[in-house]
């Protein structure tokens, strides 16, 4: 190891010594002036690219292409006008189909379809000949049961009274004849003259003429005393009885036409004449001619806008009618929350049909600030919010305009336009359609501006 070294040592030591460069002054002077041009061409050149590249934006900006744009002032208001739509039906019209109570031949049909009729007019008739019949027999049994009852009334007569006294008279005579007859047939039986059969005989014959005596004396008693009021009431009865038989079938006869149960119009006609209907069957169908109702289903804080007797405007099939607030029915609807307000149409609303669709149109006025927009001037924007695109003002530039974009809330839509608010101001000029092809910044010109 030591000689290792030793031999290092001894080569360094006899190794000729490093080159050394020389650098003379005017070397130096040369590479100064080299970098001296060098930076003071790049102070020069610094300015010129400078405003070469401001002077290139310039162009850009002037070259831009300036799109026409349609635009609309906004003013701001105080209040808008809600309209709202309440949808409900035409309330059905009284509609009877009629028939007969009772079976029976079709004889008479005097409507058709289309036919007016009023309350109580005859429509139909039954055959109703033996009803008639009836009616007659009956009629006759209570004349004969009234001229009884009359008899029972009045009393006897003084012809029958005389009568009657007369038999009592004639069987007292006969009586007494035969009583001699038995005294002398007994004297000649005790005598042995005549059998116990002949004694027997006159003797049952004056028992009999006896019984005979005692009815005709009662009933001269009956004559003299008058009728008693058990018979006067009970021919009374047998009256009231027949009355009662000649009710029912002036009834069944009574039922045998049909009258129209209010006025209206003849919709169908079911049967025609000679046809034998049964109870209950349908002969015509009636609708009722009357102004027809509506019930809408409102909600209650609605109610304060419709008064009863007040005139609303309703549409049905697209027409509008004029209709009059009849009643507001007290209890709420579970489902829909709605209280029914019943309107009235006029009496030139005929040809409205029951169960139709109707719409009330109801408008309230909303106090509160903002704007009206043309619906073609909003474009959808951020948490459920809504834009529009507002003009603004460039400099040194004439009728040319850059857009911002504002946002803005919906408070209401009627039709094509909306009530809007938002960042706007009163005078804003908004671009009112064609806000899919603009961006913001963009530059415009409005129509309005144009020359």
């Amino acid at each position: 190891m030591q000689n290792s070294r030793s031999g290092e040592n001894a080569m360094s030591l006899n190794s000729p010594p490093p080159k050394r460069v020389k650098f003379s002054s005017q070397f130096f002077r040369k590479q100064f002036v080299a970098i001296g041009g060098a930076g003071l061409l790049l102070l020069i050149s610094i300015p010129i690219v400078t405003s070469t590249i401001g002077a290139r934006s310039e162009e850009r900006a002037s070259n831009q292409k300036v799109l026409p744009v349609e635009t609309v002032e906004v003013r701001q208001v105080d209040n808008y006008k809600l309209l709202r739509n309440y949808t409900g039906e035409v309330a059905a019209q009284r509609t009877s189909e009629l028939g007969f109570e009772r079976a029976g031949k079709l004889v008479w049909l005097g409507v058709d379809r289309g036919d007016r009729v009023i309350k109580g007019r005859a429509i139909a008739l039954l055959d109703t000949r033996n009803l008639q019949a009836q009616r007659a027999r009956l009629l006759a049994q209570k004349a004969q049961a009234l001229a009884v009852l009359s008899e029972l009334k009045n009393g006897a007569r003084r012809e029958d009274i005389a009568a009657a006294r007369a038999e009592v008279s004639n069987l007292k005579n006969q009586l007494e004849l035969e009583q001699i007859k038995v005294n002398r047939r007994k004297y000649l039986y005790s005598q042995g003259a005549i059998s116990q059969e002949s004694l027997d005989e006159v003797s049952y014959t004056a028992r009999a003429l006896s019984d005979r005596l005692d009815i005709a004396r009662s009933s001269l008693e009956e004559l003299l005393n008058g009728t008693r009021s058990e018979q006067i009431e009970a021919q009374k009865a047998a009256v009231r009885q027949l009355d009662a038989s000649i009710a029912e079938l002036d009834v069944n006869i009574d039922k045998s036409t049909i009258r129209a149960p209010f006025s209206g119009i003849i919709a169908a006609r079911q049967v025609d004449e000679g046809t034998v209907v049964r109870a209950g069957q349908s002969v015509v169908r009636i609708v009722e001619d009357t102004a027809p109702e509506i019930e809408i289903g409102v909600p209650s804080q609605i109610l304060s806008a419709l008064e009863i007797g007040s005139k609303q405007k309703v549409k049905i099939r697209d027409r509008a009618y004029q209709a009059r607030v009849a009643s507001i029915l007290p209890e709420i609807d579970r489902a829909t929350q709605t209280r029914t307000v019943i309107l009235k149409l006029d009496e030139n609303s005929s040809l409205v049909a029951s169960k139709e669709v109707a719409r009330l149109q109801i408008t309230r006025t909303i106090n509160t600030s903002g704007y009206w927009l043309p619906t073609t001037a909003l474009m959808r924007g951020e948490r459920g919010l809504w834009s529009c695109f507002a003009l603004i003002d460039t400099e040194n530039v004439a009728d040319r305009y850059r857009i911002e974009k504002r946002d803005v809330e919906v408070l209401y839509t009627d039709g094509d336009r909306v009530f809007v608010r938002g960042i706007l101001s009163d005078g804003d000029r908004v671009v009112s359609r064609g806000t899919q092809r603009l961006v913001p910044s963009q530059l415009v010109r409005p129509f309005a501006l144009k020359e």
